[in-house]
């Protein structure tokens, strides 16, 4: 039997796998007798085996992690007609609990939704900033034109990553089992929930087990790719918040130029200045006046006569006219990024900049600071979304001391600090390039980021995927990931919102081997909507053919930079 065995395809033999976990699964829910209990559950009602999972309680050994179990808190079937309900047909809708270890530290909520017409999948979806929310798995994804993955007829899942609280606040960060949910740990434990609840409904597990998120859905994305590969086939890791620790202090560099530097806060209407005196010289570089930059190489070599002509240099400083120097040094400090004099976790010495002057928009909710004056706790409007996000992560997370005043820290020389950074950025950081056992077992990887993001930098992302490519070799890589860089994206605003169905295109590529190449997005931008341009893939990026409906994506074609 054993060497039948290992004559078999590792995918089959993955599913045999699967579905003895699934017996074993059944067996501990529902005692003697699990191999007919679930011969029967082909035949009974979703709703009644729905019905059964109120009130049950999943042991500790269901979930790889240590967990003192998890609570099911309710199990309803959810009508094609009830209120809200846009999936387009019936599902069972589980809510839960995974008790922690410790009483101090929360539980990880989480959200399972079972449909009626199940397409043999599930979805996993990652969340935002700091979590703190369940993701109920029930709406359409970000970006995507398609139905809700629900509606496809997916098993869909998500969490709050094991805290309560809205996606900006840090202060979990003094509890170390939290931390260490947050960082990776509520992935698997509630996929390991997950799985059995939808091997127990359905009476086999999963034949595809997918993860899609962005920002901090997006590192989770690569996390689980890295820390947990056996478990997932493809994962869609868009805007990946990869080098955790490295935006967080950089958040704070930029803070500290703002608000710690004399002159070095930069009033809206000079960030609009910035952006319109970008476009102006870098718009046309792709052959089409359209408002996105997206030649951004290009562009890149324009940048000292850009600088060059928002310095004031003599001329009197005005509220919309040009920067002095303290407000280009704020805004050196975001294209500049951050160099470290020590390694975080692995090799990582420091945080890629921003395309500050090559089409990136800073005066959003995410951008940079609108008032002059640091509130005492930044918001992410008054303040800026990095410094804020930064200012929390270094209370809780670092120092662990809700008073302690970020523009005070140093990132080059964190002193006492140095050991609590290196260790957060291996328990929530996603740096890890060895993808090695992901790559053999057949995972696939897409990513999507905007090449005008003001929150996570895209030459961070471009560097990771040059590190892949320097550690496997760009066929290996090739064979397993696609990057697509959006021009005049940015971290879900922009000139340029791409609505594409990645989940799609995903699903093609793991279960019939069509890897996705060029794909065709419609703006979802108010102000543009229905326009549309080919994503490239990296590094290739869209240029106007010179002729044809410059809103059509027929008329651009994919080129090198």
């Amino acid at each position: 039997m054993s060497a039948r065995w290992r004559r078999w395809p590792f995918a089959r033999r993955l599913r045999v796998a699967a579905a003895a976990v699934a017996l074993n699964i059944a067996s501990i829910l529902l005692g003697p007798g699990a191999h007919t209990a679930l011969a029967a559950q082909k035949e009974a009602p979703l709703a009644m085996r729905c019905a059964e999972f109120a009130g049950a309680v999943l042991p500790p050994e269901l979930i790889a992690l240590p967990t003192a179990g998890a609570q099911i808190e309710s199990a309803s079937m959810v009508s094609a007609t009830a209120p809200g309900n846009q999936q387009g047909g019936e599902y069972c809708r589980i809510t839960g609990r995974i008790k922690a270890l410790k009483a101090s530290t929360p539980d990880i909520r989480f959200d399972v939704n079972l449909p009626r017409h199940w397409n043999g999948r599930a979805l996993q979806i990652g969340g935002g900033g700091y979590n703190g929310v369940v993701v109920s798995g029930t709406g359409v994804m970000p970006f995507s034109p398609d139905r809700a993955p629900l509606a496809q007829g997916y098993a869909t899942f998500g969490d709050d990553s094991g805290h309560v609280g809205d996606s900006s606040l840090a202060v979990f960060g003094l509890v170390d089992e939290a931390v260490t949910n947050f960082g990776y740990a509520h992935l698997k434990k509630t996929h390991d929930a997950a799985l059995a609840l939808i091997a127990r409904a359905y009476g086999r597990p999963p034949q595809r087990m997918y993860f899609a998120g962005g920002s901090t859905g997006g590192r989770e994305g690569y996390t689980v790719a890295q820390r947990f590969p056996d478990d997932y086939d493809g994962v869609i890791a868009n805007s990946p918040a990869l080098n955790f620790s490295g935006v967080r202090m950089i958040g704070v560099k930029l803070g500290q130029a703002e608000y710690a530097t004399p002159g070095g806060f930069i009033p809206p209407l000079l960030l609009e200045q910035v952006y319109q005196r970008t476009l102006a010289v870098c718009d046309r570089l792709d052959g089409a006046a359209d408002g996105i930059v997206s030649d951004v190489a290009a562009c890149r070599e324009h940048e000292a006569e850009i600088v060059a002509s928002l310095r004031c240099a003599g001329r009197k400083p005005s509220r919309d006219d040009c920067l002095v120097e303290p407000q280009l040094a704020t805004l050196m400090v975001m294209r500049d990024g951050l160099s470290l004099p020590y390694k975080l976790a692995w090799d990582v010495s420091g945080y890629r900049g921003y395309n500050v002057f090559q089409g990136t928009h800073l005066t959003g909710s995410l951008g940079l600071g609108h008032q002059a004056e640091r509130l005492a706790v930044p918001r992410f409007f008054a303040n800026g979304y990095l410094f804020a996000q930064g200012d929390g992560y270094m209370r809780y997370f670092v120092a662990r001391d809700a008073d302690f005043d970020s523009l005070r820290f140093d990132p080059q020389h964190p002193g006492k600090y140095r050991t609590q950074l290196i260790a957060l950025s291996q328990t929530i950081g996603a740096m890890n390039t060895d993808l090695a056992r992901y790559i053999a077992r057949g995972g696939k990887l897409i990513t999507l980021q905007g090449l005008a993001d003001e929150v996570i930098s895209p030459n961070q992302t471009i560097a990771y995927h040059q590190a892949l490519v320097d550690r496997f070799g760009v066929d290996e890589v090739n064979g397993f990931m696609r990057l697509y860089m959006v021009p005049g994206f940015q971290h879900g605003s922009g000139a340029f919102i791409p609505s594409v169905d990645l989940l799609g295109a995903l699903d093609k590529w793991v279960t019939r081997g069509a890897s996705p190449e060029t794909l065709i997005a419609t703006d979802i931008a108010a102000a543009t909507n229905g326009r549309s341009r080919p994503l490239c893939r990296y590094p290739l990026f869209p240029r106007y053919m010179g002729k044809g409906n410059v809103n059509l994506a027929s008329s651009f074609v994919c080129a090198e930079p």
